[in-house]
């Protein structure tokens, strides 16, 4: 065994079994990408259980992921995974960053393991910009900017999202609540293809 330091005590890594769909050996690899990102130095190589819920690396550090560096939704997921400390609301500020349980937690609904529903729900909580509980044409029109990336002009955006409301919206009240949104979501063969991270 030599001189082998332990990242996580026993306990830990059963607690983040049960809470995650990873293997011990898979939350290991997602660690050292987590320490990884971070700073040289920033992540020490074990953690405590406090350490791993309040020591935070920037957001920015999640462009050092490939499968995240392209990502369009990369800042609004952070939002949705960072909490802000002691609080348990999301956090918006890019100072505040992500811990590694966060940052386990937002692997773990991105793995090809989790299932659809938890994946369509997580979806929905992307694409609510403004956390209102449906999404609106603002909500909409954001989501389609950020994944065409300025290759559409507002009329078109406006007219995409139009599109997607008269397809979508089965009660007509112009947003899509969850239910519309996981009827049209169960529709896409290619979603739990595309809503995933490697580890």
């Amino acid at each position: 065994m030599g001189n082998k330091v332990a990242t996580f005590t026993e306990e830990q890594l059963e607690d983040y079994q049960d809470c995650t769909f990873f293997t011990r050996k898979e939350i290991l690899r997602i660690f050292k990408r987590f320490r990884e990102m971070g700073d040289p130095g920033l992540v020490p190589r074990s953690m405590t259980p406090q350490q791993a819920s309040s020591l935070r690396i920037p957001v920015s550090c999640l462009t050092r992921i490939p499968e995240l560096k392209e990502n369009p939704f990369r800042q609004r997921m952070s939002e949705v995974f960072a909490k802000r400390p002691n609080t348990g609301q999301s956090s918006s500020a890019e100072t505040e960053g992500i811990c590694f349980e966060e940052f386990l937690e937002m692997m773990s609904v991105f793995s090809e393991q989790a299932p659809r529903d938890l994946k369509v729900f997580y979806a929905f909580k992307i694409y609510d910009f403004d956390e209102d509980g449906v999404l609106g044409s603002s909500d909409l029109e954001r989501t389609c900017q950020q994944l065409v990336q300025g290759g559409l002009n507002a009329d078109e955006v406006a007219t995409v999202c139009r599109k997607v409301l008269e397809e979508s919206d089965i009660d007509g009240d112009g947003v899509l609540s969850y239910l519309e949104f996981e009827h049209v979501v169960t529709r896409a063969s290619d979603f739990m293809a595309t809503f995933h991270i490697r580890i």
